[in-house]
């Protein structure tokens, strides 16, 4: 463990820029605006936000930021070095900068001869000149300047001398901070470490012109699937920058994770790059950003996913009940996420047991609710049910059983209704209920894509009348398993059902040999899950 508590390291997320190069990434201006905030409450330093050249909505989305009020970070804006043949003051990209308005922008010009002189076209001598006027233009602006140096572990390892000058080119132009990019995100850990260090070494002790002590950043991605080891090598070399993006998407494979990358520096290298107490904030960050992003919090992200603090076996559950750190290397609560015991035929009374005391501490393990409990979960899970990626359900089961439950609404019918053929050759299903709600019956319709969509349309416009916040909730995902495929159509099928409220993510299922029914049976599931959770945060104890 690295023991240098003085040494700090700030951090720049490029989910607005890096990121939204990901295959399924399409910010709005909002989403951006939303995203930032969420950025600024977890306190890293810059958030790359954009090129405000390239697009006409990173230009409205520059202006609109201007109105935000942030208290940790500095919206930053990315370009690239004046064009060839030209100077700054005629380039329409650095204009386009300045105009931005942010403190600090961010600059990426060539360290490869190779990309120089084949790619870009132009001399050696011209990209020196690139570089540091360019980076002379914005400082004389009043921009504070980050220079990424891209390709620069290929440009090191190609041509050490010609890259060393790029980067004094920067440094002499007024860039404090060199990013130096592994941009094909191929290189080795160890080859990360030598050309890092001899980086550190080059700038130890030098300044701009300006006065400003010269800092060594890095900047990974994951083709190799090293961005993380990559940048804290990078650390271990002396950078005091990195960059990445929260969640790790971006173009092909992805960015550093930055989730990673900060649990590690401040829980495993006690390097700090959060403000403290900032850290406990990460997961729940993550499941913003995520949401905002409209792309699922993969389960087995380190630290933050849902998997993250997952236990199955019942012998791991065992020991983790007595001693967490038997089979858990930090604590779930450092970055905010929980500890979670998966329900499955394989789980122990310690599991169930843990389940249950959730909802009544006062349950022991002699108690013979738990043998209920546990021959119930076995029966249904040999009728294909399946508890362990529907946490949702199995707390209701839970509840009915010891007690801790009532029914929302009363069902009196429901059907639905398909329409062939497609109307405007698009696919149209209709449902329509009854239900019933403390004495009181509301008949609605839903129309939908299909037979389930317009059910929940349906159950939705019932219940918003007598629950509203069941308008926050949102379907994320919707699975079907064919358990037993000799039975063809007839077979028996298990639905699965995330959803979310923007705030936490849940998962129900249902089976049947009734693809409806199972749709139905996790649908209602997970509406009765959120009201249940509702009330829980407003009255504590609910019975």
């Amino acid at each position: 463990m690295c023991a240098r508590t003085s040494f700090n390291v700030n951090i720049l997320d490029s989910t607005l820029r890096d990121g939204s190069q990901g295959e399924g990434i399409s910010f709005s201006v909002q989403d951006k605006l939303h995203i930032v905030q969420a950025l600024d409450e977890l306190g890293v330093k810059y958030i790359e936000a954009g090129n405000p050249g390239s697009n006409p909505k990173d230009l409205e989305f520059f202006e609109e930021a201007k109105k935000l009020s942030l208290q940790n970070s500095q919206i930053v804006a990315f370009g690239a070095t004046r064009r060839k043949g030209i100077t700054c003051e005629e380039d329409s990209n650095l204009q386009s900068l300045l105009y931005a308005g942010t403190q600090t922008v961010v600059i990426f010009g060539k360290s490869w001869d190779f990309q120089v002189t084949d790619i870009l076209k132009a001399t050696l001598e011209e990209n020196l000149a690139m570089i540091k006027e360019t980076v002379e233009f914005l400082v004389a602006n009043g921009r504070n300047v980050i220079y990424d140096a891209e390709h620069f572990f290929d440009a090191w390892y190609a041509n050490p001398e010609y890259t060393l000058k790029t980067l004094k080119a920067a440094v002499e132009g007024g860039a404090n901070i060199l990013a130096l990019c592994d941009t094909k995100g191929g290189t080795m850990p160890m080859e990360i470490l030598k050309a890092t260090t001899a980086v550190t070494s080059e700038f130890s002790g030098v300044k701009t012109p300006q006065g400003l002590p010269v800092e060594i950043g890095i900047h990974t991605h994951n083709d190799a699937g090293l961005a993380v080891a990559n940048s804290l090598m990078a650390v271990e070399a002396g950078a005091s920058h990195i960059q990445g993006t929260l969640l790790g998407f971006g173009e092909r494979t992805g960015n550093a994770n930055l989730s990673s990358i900060i649990s590690n520096l401040e829980l495993k290298m006690n390097v700090p790059c959060l403000p403290e107490g900032k850290l406990k904030l990460l997961t729940s960050v993550c499941k913003k950003v995520a949401e905002v992003s409209n792309l699922p919090l993969e389960n087995g992200m380190p630290y933050v996913g849902s998997n993250a603090f997952a236990h199955k076996a019942g012998m791991h559950i065992d020991a983790v009940t007595k001693n967490p750190t038997a089979y858990e290397h930090v604590s779930p609560e450092t970055v905010g996420n929980d500890r979670v015991f998966l329900m499955s035929e394989v789980a122990g009374r310690a599991t169930i047991l843990e389940k249950i005391r959730k909802f009544d501490a006062g349950i022991t393990k002699d108690n013979p609710v738990v043998s209920e409990i546990v021959t119930k979960m076995k029966e249904m899970e040999h009728n294909g049910y399946q508890f362990e990626g529907a946490e949702g359900s199995f707390e209701l089961m839970v509840r009915k059983i010891i007690g801790k439950y009532r029914p929302f609404f009363k069902l009196h019918y429901y059907k639905t209704i398909g329409e062939q053929p497609r109307i405007d050759g698009l696919l149209c299903s209709f449902a329509q209920l009854k239900i019933e709600v403390d004495g009181q019956l509301a008949v609605t319709a839903g129309e939908g894509d299909g037979p389930v969509h317009a059910l929940d349309t349906a159950l939705r416009s019932a219940l918003e009348r007598f629950y509203p916040t069941v308008s926050t909730i949102r379907l994320t995902d919707y699975k079907v398993r064919v358990l037993d495929s000799k039975s063809a159509t007839g077979a028996k099928v298990r639905v699965l059902i995330e959803t979310t409220d923007g705030l936490d993510i849940w998962t129900t299922v249902g089976v049947s040999t009734d693809i409806i029914e199972a749709s139905w049976l996790a649908l209602v599931d997970s509406f009765e899950y959120k009201l249940i959770r509702d009330i829980e945060k407003k009255y504590k104890n609910y019975i």
